[in-house]
């Protein structure tokens, strides 16, 4: 149970940087021709030319040129805590049939 646990909140708090560079939120500047780029320009049309401050673009591409921070990393490594528990009772239970020994 514990181990289940563990392991998807450190897995998390290690793949979010490494996820978000490979879509685009690089440490200098979103990446040209990326999944990033993309959803920049999309999110440019929606705002009227902008992006705002604050918003999912802006959130995502301070993330990848600073890292989480301590705020962040607590709340990734919490958000992995509680899906690697979430698993680990799915995982865990035990069903018994009537009429079985």
């Amino acid at each position: 149970n514990g181990l289940i646990t563990s392991f998807l909140c450190v897995a998390t708090v290690v793949l979010t940087p490494a996820l978000l560079a490979a879509l685009g939120f690089t440490a200098t500047g979103i990446a040209s021709g990326s999944i990033a780029a993309k959803m920049m320009s999309l999110f440019a049309l929606f705002y009227g030319g902008g992006i705002p401050a604050g918003g999912l673009v802006a959130t995502l591409q301070s993330i990848g040129m600073t890292g989480l921070g301590w705020f962040g990393t607590g709340t990734v490594a919490g958000i992995g805590s509680i899906v690697g528990s979430m698993i680990s009772s799915i995982c865990n239970v035990t069903v018994k049939i009537e009429g079985s020994p």
